[in-house]
């Protein structure tokens, strides 16, 4: 039986061994591809793209910088194993689902105003805003290009991406919605989070079941199992932007010296205790928060059940997404690499 951890366990660990061997497997699988498809950008947007993946520097050097953990392409690779597919006929879903997620990143950085991403200038602080913002939409339509020329991937594959961006996209709003709203937004958030960062997941799971030849049940099976994935991920991820060390996030600050209203921030927000009235006070407050008052907001975050909240979703959607990949009739060591792949995406730090 194939099974999910994210508590610390013996058998986790060898997961997490297992998982970042797949992880670093599928770099030097995608990253070629990845080279040729930027290579069809002119030559001052295949700069800038190749900047941020980490390809170039600045000035159009080649470089090794960091290109991101690949999770969403190892996923995408996994899933048509999974399905008794030849990996290399998801090669074309695994470089389009991680041209769109870095399209987002590259938003949502100008959004968030993030001027750091990968422990380097992001590509708005680099290159200005109007640039980084047509760097962000050539990936997203190179994306949709790389899945129009696959044969498997062109009908389906493309309905399936682009829904999935534009789930992206709804979320993004309603995240950027709620910096404004007071009262209860916990709904808004789980929303959120499933447009943002699960939508994209659990297509990245789809698509290479799909490139497998997987049949209509398979698909939506481990559709559904990237879907509980990606909403553990986000879980997971919320909680280190409050609590996680920056210097592992590669993020500069926490998540509440922006106010953002993030899953274990929305539930503690719902609460009517103490803890949550205060809190909700200091959110609401028109000035930046000092240190001390920001270390304050963190602990009435987990006194009104937010961390522990989070945390126990997390290992809900887990359970969840055990369940549909033990019911897809996969192939069982596939499913074993991709339950692996899922134990470490759960327990690592922030998504790049």
């Amino acid at each position: 039986m194939v099974r999910i951890q994210t508590a610390p366990r013996s058998r986790n660990s060898e997961d997490q061994a297992d998982g970042r061997e797949m992880l670093a497997r599928t770099r030097a699988l995608v990253a070629p591809a990845l080279r040729e498809a930027v290579a069809g950008l002119r030559p001052e947007m295949e700069r800038v793209v190749g900047y941020h993946l980490g390809t170039h520097d600045r000035h159009g050097a080649p470089a090794n910088g960091d290109g991101g953990k690949a999770f969403r392409p190892a996923l995408a690779l996994l899933a048509c194993q999974a399905v008794h597919g030849d990996p290399s006929r998801a090669l074309p879903a695994a470089v389009a689902v991680e041209l769109a997620h870095n399209a987002s990143l590259i938003h949502d950085d100008i959004i968030d105003g993030d001027r750091t991403r990968r422990g380097r200038p992001a590509v708005w602080s680099t290159f200005g805003i109007p640039t980084a913002i047509l760097a962000g939409d050539a990936l997203f339509f190179m994306a949709v290009q790389v899945l129009a020329e696959s044969p498997s991937l062109a009908g389906q594959g493309v309905a399936i991406l682009t829904t999935a961006v534009q789930r992206l996209i709804e979320g993004e709003h309603t995240d950027l919605l709620l910096e404004s709203r007071t009262g209860a937004v916990l709904a808004d958030a789980q929303e959120t989070a499933a447009a943002k960062t699960a939508a994209l997941i659990a297509a990245s799971c789809a698509l290479g079941a799909i490139a497998g030849g997987a049949n209509a049940d398979q698909v939506e099976r481990l559709h559904g199992f990237g879907r509980h994935l990606g909403a553990a991920f986000q879980l997971m991820d919320d909680l280190q932007g409050i609590w996680g060390d920056p210097a592992v996030t590669g993020k500069p600050s926490s998540d509440l010296a922006s106010g953002k209203k993030s899953l274990p921030v929305a539930f503690a927000l719902a609460g009517d205790g103490r803890p949550s009235a205060e809190l909700a006070a200091l959110y609401e407050s028109d000035r930046a928060l000092c240190p001390d008052e920001l270390a304050r907001v963190a602990d009435l975050v987990e006194a009104a059940g937010g961390r522990a909240w989070a945390a126990g979703e997390a290992e809900r959607h887990i359970r969840q997404a055990q369940s549909l990949l033990e019911n897809a009739a996969c192939d069982p060591d596939a499913a074993a690499h991709l339950a692996a792949l899922g134990s470490l995406i759960t327990t690592m730090g922030r998504h790049n």
